[in-house]
């Protein structure tokens, strides 16, 4: 039975440390942690390079969790990274933060799901490869595989959207479970490669530099490490004290690290009898087939046998179910707190009887069906990506605990935000731009896919920018300009990336002719029209990825400036609607004038010219109508408004080149300068005259007092205001006493 809570708008407290040290463990392996240790960590760094590597990797995400702990002390939301940066760095932020998160997870989650075909594969042959459908980037799509895979999809979101607490606790003991059966077949290994006749050399990869392989696993950590920070999206159903954050993702990224290290020592423990080691063995894994394709398997069943492959059987399984919980969980959540702040519909941030975000997860797992028909390889491009997401995230991440760590004056976390920056921005550069030290595994597709997305972010945010009627988005123009700038300097390595392989392709096809390794028909052109060929091939790649660039880019631009001009005429609008309310509340409803606020400001203006000491000469006027209770008592307030309508325009005739204020009930005030300053004494002279003429004859009475501004001794407008009102009670009460 789910805990209830009074708000109903809150998810629910449920995740002790265990269970959330497995969510963080879980979603940050998965099916790649038996693959990558091959074909990414051993064959580019060899066992002592992949562990160093690793070993410092790990560190860098010790100190990415000191700024998780920070924030998630500061701002204990769901939503992880988005919440955070959309706080403390601005909505444009945050929403890049979650642009990026989303196609991390959703690409892990993604990446997992497909694996189950290649699980079943191994382990069971062709039973789900019946219903051949296409053939898609040289993968065979099968309807059967799709279904299984859709099938695990769809319960792994009914799991996550009706129980909270069950789902954890499954994730609690898949974890426990893998972790166990990882630790027992690498501790045999160990106990027992050396009597087997085995040798974990060579160390390091031959050829080159024990430095470049360890650079090289150290800063692809982030693809390694990425979701053990998915309990951030979930703090909201923390059980515990905030402050324990720090331990549990240390633990989980620590029992990362151990776990990969183990399936690494694991996986060249043992090798087949025909290669000399283990190198010459995992170069040759795309010629393999069976269990002998997966190394840690062959190696668990050359030490515990049948049982060996059960374990790591039931581990495999463990950690692909565990991952797919995991990153659904940190998906929905994130979705939940992008909705809460109305930028996507609202109805993915409403909770079931269950507090669960159900819509966020059906969306997720409904969106996830289509996966299974896009094809093995397209994926494995899209988790190419994963590895420059999670560098941009870390790195926003950073920035945000950065920024909260100076403001909240905390030294240790001020120097952890700072340095996760520098590191991320020096992982992105070594990821991104070719260099002497970097083995990049980057494929042009992944560039490509990644371009893509950034270009459309774009497009949502123009979209977010249309729609958002309270003017958060936009403001940060420079984020904008970067991620622009960054886009071109990505999509130009696509550019230079596709043109090299297409020149290496062309070279090798060249070399195989003139060598008689080429295909038999090729010798039928003959060899200027088969050099030709290969000419016009690079011409066109080259062609093409220009024509690629270019409209990426201009597609870009477009949509920056498009967003600009939605705000620009957003920003006239809203200066249009205040200076329009700005005219209402400086002008009086009653009469027209200047209002009591008009003057106010008026005021502050004119004490800022004499602090500055301007001192062109003024006057003020001080007028009060005489009668006006009277008017009111016997004739109503309807004429007691016509009385002082037509006292307004009495004084607003004799001082027509001065602004004229209604301060008061009855009260106005007239500021002189220029003409009506230089004829002041007429013009007062005039104005008592006709008061004394109304006042015998039944019409308007206005008693006025006039004072000069005195240079000498005037430092504010208020001095000669009250000198000008002294003289208007004055004139006032002679007005009464002649009567």
């Amino acid at each position: 039975m789910e805990q209830t809570q009074e708000n109903s708008s809150k998810l629910l407290m449920y995740l002790s440390p265990g269970t959330a040290w497995a969510l963080a463990v879980g979603t940050s392996i998965g099916w790649g942690s038996f693959v990558v240790t091959g074909n990414t960590y051993l064959l580019h760094a060899g066992p002592a390079g992949s562990i160093a590597g690793l070993l410092i990797g790990a560190l860098v995400m010790l100190i990415i969790s000191r700024n998780y702990h920070l924030l998630i002390n500061s701002c204990p939301d769901a939503g992880g990274v988005y919440s955070y940066t959309s706080r403390y760095l601005g909505p444009d932020c945050g929403f890049l933060s979650a642009w990026f998160l989303s196609l991390t997870y959703i690409a892990m989650f993604w990446a997992n799901a497909t694996s189950l075909p290649l699980y079943a594969r191994y382990f069971f042959g062709d039973v789900f490869r019946f219903g051949r459908l296409y053939t898609l980037f040289g993968n065979d799509v099968y309807f059967g595989e799709a279904l299984l895979t859709g099938a695990v999809i769809m319960l792994t979101g009914l799991l996550c959207s009706k129980s909270k607490r069950t789902t954890a606790r499954i994730a609690l003991a898949l974890v426990v479970l893998f972790t166990l059966a990882i630790t027992v077949c690498a501790a045999a290994a160990l106990a027992g490669h050396t009597g087997a006749g085995f040798s974990l050399a060579p160390a390091f990869i031959p050829d080159r530099a024990a430095f470049t392989q360890i650079s090289f696993i150290a800063v692809i950590s982030p693809w390694a490490f990425i979701g053990f920070e998915s309990i951030s999206h979930s703090v909201e159903g923390f059980s515990f004290p905030h402050k324990k954050s720090f331990s549990i993702l240390c633990a989980a990224v620590l029992t990362s690290a151990a776990l990969y290290i183990l399936v690494i020592l694991l996986s060249v423990s043992a090798y087949p009898p025909e290669y000399a080691s283990w190198f010459e063995y995992l170069r040759n894994l795309d010629r393999i087939q069976g269990i002998k394709a997966l190394p840690p398997f062959y190696a668990a069943e050359q030490y515990l046998g049948r049982t060996g492959i059960t374990l790591l059987m039931l581990a495999l399984l463990a950690l692909i179910v565990t991952s797919l919980i995991g990153n659904i969980v940190a998906l929905s959540r994130l979705l939940y707190s992008v909705a809460k702040d109305n930028v996507i519909p609202a109805r993915y941030a409403q909770l079931n009887g269950a507090h669960i975000p159900e819509n966020a997860v059906f969306i997720v797992s409904t969106v996830s069906l289509l996966v299974p028909f896009i094809g093995r390889t397209a994926i494995g491009w899209i988790v190419d990506v994963t590895t420059i997401g999670a560098t941009i995230i870390y790195g926003m991440l950073s920035c945000a605990a950065w920024r909260t760590a100076r403001k909240e004056r905390r030294t240790l976390e001020t120097h952890t935000g700072l340095a996760g920056m520098v590191l991320m921005i020096i992982f992105g550069i070594f990821l991104i731009i070719p260099t002497p030290l970097s083995v990049s595994t980057i494929t042009p597709e992944a560039h490509f896919l990644f371009t893509s997305w950034a270009i459309l972010g774009f497009v949502v945010f123009h979209q977010i920018i249309k729609h958002d009627r309270t003017g958060r988005f936009g403001r940060s123009v420079i984020v904008w300009i970067a991620l622009i700038t960054f886009v071109l300097i990505l999509s130009l390595i696509w550019m230079a990336v596709s043109n090299q392989k297409a020149m290496r392709d062309a070279m090798d096809s060249i070399f195989k002719f003139t060598h008689g390794l080429a295909d038999a028909e090729a010798y039928t052109w003959g060899e200027e029209a088969y050099m030709q060929s290969a000419m016009r091939t690079i011409q066109f790649v080259n062609m093409r990825s220009t024509f690629i660039v270019i409209a990426l880019f201009t597609l870009a631009v477009t949509m920056l400036v498009s967003n600009f001009m939605i705000l620009k005429k957003r920003e006239t609008a809203h200066e249009q609607e205040l200076g329009k309310a700005r005219t209402i509340a400086n002008t009086d409803p009653l009469t027209g004038v200047k209002s009591k606020h008009a003057f106010t400001e008026y005021e502050s203006r004119q004490n800022g010219r004499l602090a500055d000491g301007d001192t062109q000469p003024f006057a003020v006027v001080v007028c009060d109508v005489n009668g006006l209770k009277q008017v009111n008592d016997t004739q109503g307030h309807k004429a007691g408004d016509e009385y002082i309508k037509s006292a307004c325009r009495m004084i607003c005739v004799l001082f027509k080149h001065s602004p004229v204020f209604r301060i008061g009930g009855d009260e106005f005030v007239a500021v002189l300068s220029g003409h009506d300053y230089e004829h002041r004494d007429e013009i007062m002279r005039e104005l008592n005259a006709q008061s004394e003429y109304n006042r015998d004859h039944g019409g308007v009475v206005v008693a006025a007092g006039l004072s000069d501004y005195d240079s000498g001794a005037d430092t504010t407008i208020e001095a000669v205001f009250e000198r000008a009102d002294a003289l208007m009670y004055t004139r006032k009460k002679e007005l009464k006493g002649i009567r």
